[in-house]
C-alpha cells in the first residue's frame, strides 16, 4: 500500500480533537459498588476522538498532524504521549486541565467499566486559537478529520464553523461526533461515520433494520449534509451509503481484548485508505480491519500495521439481497 506524501512539508492528514483526554486503563478482580477496588497498574495513552485518530493513522504509514486544546499536567502528559506516537503536534495551551478516562477491566466477568468526564471549559478565545491553528495547519493538508466530543464552552454548531473551513481551504472532511456536534451539522461534510447508536440518537427512530438505518444515512446524503455515511455498526459490520449506492460489510468475529477506539480506529484506516486515492468500498474495508485489530490491543494502543492488514482480506459485502437497493 502507498502511503500518501506530505505536501509542501505539512502532513497530508490534519485531526482535530476539541475534548481531548488522558486515558487509563487497569485491571480488577471484582468491580463492585462501596467497596475498594484494587487495581493493576495503570495503562496511560493520549485520547480523545481526533487524537485516537491521528496516532492509529501514523501506525498505518500516513503523515499526520494533530491539532488539540490542553492544559495542565494532564494535558502535558498527553502531548509528549502523542509526540512519542510520531504525530506532528499543534497543541493549543488553554488554562483549565486537561479530564481523564478511567476504564476498568473487570477480569472475572470479562466486562468492561468506562468513566468519562466531561471536560474542561474552554474559553471563546482559546476557541478561536483551536481555529487559527487548524487553518494553519490544514492549508495543504488532503483531509481533516475531525472527531469527538465538544467541551463545556465550546458551541452546538462549532463543527459546522469547521466544515466551512474545509470548505474555503479546499480540505475534505471526515466527521465523526454525536450528541449536540452531529445534529447542528448542516453541510460540508464529504464522510460522516457516526456509530447506528449515534444515528439512532440523531434521528429519535429506534431503526432496528437495515433497510431504516441506510433511508436514515441517505436522509443525511439527500439534505446535502454529507457526501457519504459510513454507519459503524460494532459486531455486525459497517454501512457505506452515497448518493448512487449502499453496501453493507460483515465484521470479522474476534475475541475482544478492549472495545475502547475501535470506532477511532476504523475512521484513521478509511481516511488513510482514502489519501491512498482507494475507492470507497476498499477504504471502509480498510477500516473495518483497523477496528478489528484495535479490539486486540489494551486499553487505547495504536494497533499495528500488519494486524491491520492481515485482517484487511478478511472482510466480505454482505450477499446483494441483504441490502436496499439505492
Amino acid at each position: 500500500m502507498t502511503m500518501p506524501p506530505q505536501r509542501n512539508g505539512q502532513s497530508a492528514i490534519v485531526t482535530l480533537t476539541m475534548n481531548p483526554a488522558l486515558d487509563i486503563t487497569t485491571n480488577a478482580d471484582i468491580v463492585r459498588h462501596t467497596d475498594k477496588i484494587r487495581c493493576d497498574g495503570a495503562r496511560y495513552d493520549a485520547g480523545g476522538g481526533g487524537i485516537n485518530v491521528a496516532r492509529f493513522a501514523r501506525a498505518l504509514g500516513a503523515s499526520v498532524t494533530a491539532v488539540y486544546p490542553a492544559g495542565g499536567p494532564t494535558g502535558a502528559l498527553v502531548t509528549d504521549l502523542v509526540s512519542d506516537a510520531d504525530v506532528a503536534v499543534q497543541r493549543v495551551i488553554i488554562g483549565a486541565a486537561t479530564r481523564e478516562s478511567f476504564t476498568v477491566n473487570e477480569r472475572s466477568t470479562g466486562k468492561q467499566y468506562r468513566f468519562v468526564l466531561p471536560g474542561p471549559r474552554l474559553a471563546s478565545a482559546e476557541q478561536a486559537l483551536c481555529l487559527d491553528k487548524l487553518r494553519k495547519a490544514a492549508a495543504s493538508a488532503k483531509f481533516v478529520v475531525a472527531s469527538g466530543s465538544l467541551p463545556p464552552g465550546v458551541p452546538p454548531d462549532f463543527y459546522q464553523r469547521v466544515a466551512d473551513l474545509c470548505r474555503e481551504l479546499g480540505a475534505l472532511l471526515i466527521l465523526d461526533t454525536s450528541g449536540g456536534g452531529l445534529s447542528h451539522v448542516k453541510s460540508g461534510v464529504f464522510v460522516l461515520k457516526p456509530s447506528v447508536r449515534e444515528l439512532r440518537e440523531y434521528t429519535g427512530d429506534p431503526l432496528v433494520t437495515t433497510s431504516d438505518q441506510l433511508a436514515a444515512a441517505h436522509d443525511l446524503i439527500d439534505r446535502g449534509i454529507a457526501q457519504t455515511v459510513v454507519v459503524s455498526l460494532g459486531s455486525e459490520g459497517a454501512l457505506l451509503a452515497t448518493s448512487l449506492e449502499s453496501r453493507r460489510f460483515s465484521a470479522i468475529p474476534v475475541h475482544a481484548l478492549s472495545g475502547v477506539g475501535a470506532g477511532d480506529a476504523m475512521v484513521a484506516a478509511i481516511t488513510v485508505g482514502l489519501s491512498a486515492a482507494w475507492p470507497l468500498d476498499r477504504a471502509v474495508r480498510y477500516g473495518i480491519a483497523a477496528a478489528t485489530a484495535k479490539l486486540l490491543t489494551p486499553g487505547t494502543a495504536a494497533c499495528t500495521r500488519a494486524d491491520v492488514e492481515g485482517f484487511f482480506e478478511q472482510v466480505e459485502e454482505a450477499p446483494a439481497e441483504e441490502v436496499v437497493p439505492r
